[in-house]
């Protein structure tokens, strides 16, 4: 995720970092290359059709609304995203004072406590693919990590043993009645966060949708620059290369947050998430807590 201020005026038009220009200046470049080309032949050589611009113009807003409620869509998965890992690390935070509360200090509450850590780096690694036991190791032991992520689903897997050790304790009488169904209501809540992350990341946007809107936006802008032959003439590569800018950087923009949890530099800040909920636990726990991570050339990963 990019973390900076907002650039000045002066610095608007050439901030880099964050921008979508770079993955799509090829595309930008092609469109005022085919604008320059029909201009020369319509010119030079033969007389090209021309188009309406009434009717490009008719045209562009269909694809305008296409291009907006897509991006409207992409922007609630990437909210919803954030609102499911904030709500986690409530929890997370919940259950620490839960455990201070019920089952006081003592190997117990490490326990319970040091497996929802493991919890969000397993789940962390679900989401983005990668490996993370040298992240839980810590916490749990390389042979409790090793048989966490040898699991279908080392997250849940996570949660069935902190479920596991808490009803250990009420058979034991270590906690009471009201304390043991408040803490598994924090892990039934941890789960449900959970299961929302899985549908985002498994139930993308529907592809003929993506698909008809791409096909739209090349197609309008490959046929823009007949329509400006009459209407711009020689600016017709600059106007072309604005509009390429705004609807090929929509859809690149919008392919981004379509799937928030990618380490991308739009992407949500998983390890940054991750690692408050380890200053939280560590400071429950009595530990020394780890500083939070900071954003490397405005990129929080």
């Amino acid at each position: 995720m990019i973390v900076r201020e907002h650039p000045t005026s002066l610095h608007l038009f050439f901030v880099m970092r964050g921008s979508v220009v770079p993955k799509i200046i090829g595309k930008i470049v092609s469109i005022a290359l085919l604008a320059v080309i029909v201009l020369l032949v319509d010119q030079y050589l033969f007389t090209l059709p021309h188009i309406s611009i009434t009717a490009m113009g008719v045209f562009g807003v269909a694809l305008s609304l296409f291009l907006g409620f897509r991006n409207n869509a992409a922007y609630d998965r990437w909210w919803e995203a954030r609102k499911l890992w904030g709500a986690m690390i409530a929890d997370v935070r919940n259950l620490g004072r839960h455990m201070c509360v019920f089952v006081g200090k003592g190997s117990d509450r490490e326990h319970i406590l040091s497996y929802a850590i493991a919890f969000a780096h397993l789940h962390r690694g679900f989401l983005r693919g990668v490996d993370v036991r040298a992240d839980i190791s810590g916490w749990i032991g390389e042979e409790e990590a090793a048989a966490l992520i040898a699991r279908k689903n080392p997250a849940d897997a996570a949660l069935r043993s902190m479920a596991d050790h808490l009803g250990r304790l009420a058979d034991a009488g270590s906690i009471n009645g009201f304390g043991q169904m408040t803490i598994s209501q924090t892990l039934s809540s941890l789960a449900v966060a959970q299961a929302g992350c899985e549908r985002i990341v498994t139930t993308p946007l529907p592809f003929v949708y993506s698909l008809l809107v791409r096909r739209t936006t090349y197609l309008y802008c490959w046929l823009l620059p007949f329509a400006l032959i009459e209407s711009t003439g020689w600016f017709a590569p600059v106007f072309a290369a604005v509009v390429a800018y705004v609807f090929f950087g929509l859809q690149t923009v919008t392919n981004e947050m379509e799937l928030p949890f990618h380490n991308v530099q739009n992407g949500l800040p998983l390890d940054a998430m991750c690692r408050t909920m380890e200053i939280s636990v560590a400071e429950a726990l009595d530990r020394p807590a780890p500083d939070n991570l900071t954003a490397e050339n405005h990129v929080l990963s």
